[in-house]
């Protein structure tokens, strides 16, 4: 068995995993999020540990033989936090998360840095590197303090193997990687004013990057010193757990936030456009990225402001109604947006209501509305192949695929385990670590769970709907930058 680590936004997941295809077990636990200000997102990183000992206390006691099978472990994360850490290895503040929009600003003094092309993406506020530059002018005590750059999965690392390591791809979200040299930019540190700052050792993704402590194993089970995987962050390892590794290969993430993802043979950034340009997992592979804000999330907030008892709830009820396209029209930027707009000012809005609007109308429309989103990523990327794979926790209803595949006019593939996708992939890297195969021969495509081909006549109804939904983020959006003042 190998174990898979992702530390997602809302929870941690944890999967048994032959580090193939097959999942023996999966447990989770729940992290609280933190908003302390317009803007700020946060998490306390001493949460991600008690979160992740909680979840592997759930695995041994379900499973306690198979834990020591265990053979290596490997660790995905959500990217871009800003993570500071002192001499001895603690967090000297609260994580700022990717969805954080303190540093604005400085996001729009970055982009005039002429580094772009080397990060591979325009600098946005939810990235790293803008909120360094905002810690260093707004929170300086918290930098006299840092000695060391860390990001979200490596903090649970450090934790279990006393080594402060990474891979390439959190290193490249961060916009302190530079790709063309494959190494921490000095100058882009020296533009976040912080060019002593500490950065960890980075190590390719299938490859070890610490062992397991022995206090640690004994508590859990686990077979001490088995290899921790460097890993990556949480798209590459989602898409290294459904196979999209090879040229060509495309997926769509849908969790709390969206990615529409392809497999890349080069380096060949397209920053005007808003797009991510990315290492991934498997050396000599990047990746293309349309990182979209506003997932599940979007649908998490509808349901509760109308009143369901969940997102599954809304959806059933939509779809007992559903006749085709809706009349109303949603935006559903409630965190702001990147590709392709970004605007960290952008925000939620229906539009078209009257008085005999229903509920399920409303539900609907913000449905649609992350369909469309996924369609401006879809462009900014000039297209999918004719089949792409589509993985997360907003899979799980068919009826929403269906709604996506056809605005999209995609056919899409729901992988087995989609919804562990990021956790398997992590165990996938725990396998390469321990055996040292290549990556790219253990992370071949998981077996099709369902299909869900594009409804032609559905397609071309919701092309009106489309161009409509983008000139409605067109006319709010001068709105939206006004109330944000």
């Amino acid at each position: 068995m190998y174990l898979g680590v992702d530390l997602g936004t809302s929870s941690i997941k944890l999967a048994l995993s032959d580090g193939m295809a097959m999942t023996h077990a999966t447990a989770r636990a729940p992290m609280e999020t933190l908003y302390p200000a317009r803007g700020h997102v946060e998490q306390r990183p001493d949460d991600w540990l008690v979160a992740f000992e909680a979840a592997l206390a759930e695995l041994q006691a379900a499973h306690p033989d198979a834990m020591g099978t265990v053979r290596g472990i490997g660790l995905s994360g959500h990217m871009h936090a800003l993570l500071l850490l002192d001499a001895s290895g603690k967090a000297v503040r609260p994580a700022s998360l990717w969805n954080d929009f303190r540093a604005s600003a400085e996001t729009r003094e970055l982009a005039h840095s002429g580094l772009s092309e080397r990060m591979g993406v325009m600098p946005m506020p939810g990235l790293t590197a803008p909120k360094l530059l905002w810690t260093r002018r707004n929170d300086p005590a918290a930098l006299e303090h840092a000695r060391w750059l860390a990001f979200p999965k490596d903090y649970l690392r450090k934790h279990l193997t006393g080594r402060l390591a990474t891979d390439p791809t959190d290193a490249a979200g961060s916009w302190l990687f530079d790709q063309d040299a494959w190494d921490w930019a000095d100058d882009a540190f020296a533009a976040c004013g912080v060019p002593d700052l500490g950065r960890p050792e980075i190590i390719p993704s299938g490859s070890p990057a610490g062992y397991l402590d022995a206090d640690l194993a004994r508590r859990f089970g686990l077979p001490p010193g088995i290899p921790v995987a460097a890993g990556a962050g949480d798209v590459a390892a989602g898409a290294a757990g459904i196979g999209v590794v090879t040229d060509g290969d495309a997926m769509i993430s849908l969790g709390t936030s969206a990615q529409v993802f392809v497999c890349r043979a080069s380096y060949a950034p397209r920053t005007e456009r808003m797009v991510h340009n990315h290492a991934h997992v498997a050396p000599g592979t990047w990746y293309d990225m349309a990182a979209l804000l506003n997932g599940t999330s979007a649908l998490e907030r509808a349901a509760g402001w109308l009143g369901y008892g969940g997102v599954s709830e809304m959806i059933d009820e939509v779809e007992a109604r559903y006749a085709g396209p809706g009349t109303i029209l949603a935006l559903p930027y409630l965190s702001g947006e990147r590709t392709p707009h970004d605007d960290p000012s952008a925000r939620g809005a229906f539009v078209g209501m009257s008085a005999s609007t229903a509920r399920w109308e409303l539900a609907l429309s913000m449905l649609e509305a992350v369909a469309f989103s996924l369609a401006d990523g879809v462009a900014a990327l000039d297209g999918l192949p004719r089949t792409v794979s589509m993985v997360g926790g907003g899979t799980r209803s068919p009826f929403f695929c269906q709604i996506i595949a056809d605005v999209l006019g995609t056919a899409l593939v729901r992988p087995r385990n989609a919804d562990v996708g990021p956790a398997l992939g992590a165990a996938r890297l725990a396998r390469a670590a321990a055996t040292g195969a290549r990556v790219a021969d253990c992370c071949p495509a998981l077996p099709s769970d369902r299909r869900f081909d594009p409804d032609p006549a559905r397609h071309e109804a919701y092309a009106p709907r489309l161009q409509a939904f983008r000139r409605l983020y067109a006319g709010l959006s001068p709105t939206f930058a006004e109330l944000d003042r």
